[in-house]
């Protein structure tokens, strides 16, 4: 096998492997213990997510949760793309992150929703892309105070925007699969915005 071609296959078995790994570590989690918070998986709605760590240890934690989750759903897709992996490829490392933030190999596969290190992963991707969801978001919380629904909101809108900002069909056939397991991740939550039991966020 040609030097070349061993080197980009081990790029795409690889990369993956890494974006798993680090996608596995659980921000919140690593949060609370370094600022003796609650264990998210324990306390509030025991979902180890940037909203959980807000309610549990208020706004400097929340941020370090957030940008953490951003960081490592940016990290490897913008190393892949740097390393010149086409299209499937890139999605493949893509996935591989976020499935390691839903089930972390470090934290008994017990992860987040995912809503932050996908932000991560589109803005590698296509920062404008990024951008648009992000705004989605924005606008969808600024008018409930539901995170949850801004969420949800967010991903369906996620794979509508690809299809006209990104031409690639691995990157759009990825926006589909990403929304799908958050949907999947807040079905909780959508019971309880069917029900009218959801907390919004109170203005301070």
């Amino acid at each position: 096998m040609p030097q070349h071609s061993l080197w980009a296959t081990s790029l795409v078995i690889l990369l993956p492997i890494f974006g798993y790994l680090l996608g596995s570590i659980a921000t919140a989690i690593v949060v609370a213990r370094l600022l003796h918070l609650p264990d998210p998986r324990q306390a509030g709605s025991r979902n180890p997510g940037t909203t959980n760590v807000l309610r549990l240890g208020g706004k400097r934690a929340a941020a370090l949760t957030l940008a953490g989750d951003l960081i490592k759903g940016v990290i490897p897709v913008a190393l892949a793309r740097f390393l010149g992996l086409e299209d499937w490829a890139l999605a493949a490392v893509a996935l591989a992150t976020f499935l390691g933030h839903l089930y972390p190999i470090y934290f008994g596969f017990r992860g987040g929703k995912g809503v932050a290190t996908a932000l991560g992963i589109l803005l590698a991707l296509q920062p404008l892309l990024g951008v648009a969801v992000l705004l989605v978001w924005v606008l969808i919380f600024l008018l409930t105070r539901l995170s949850s629904l801004a969420a949800l909101g967010a991903a369906l809108a996620a794979p509508f925007l690809g299809f006209v900002l990104s031409p690639q069909r691995g990157e759009q056939a990825l926006l589909v699969v990403l929304a799908l397991l958050i949907l999947w991740r807040h079905r909780g939550n959508i019971a309880r915005l069917r029900s009218g039991a959801e907390r919004p966020f109170r203005r301070s």
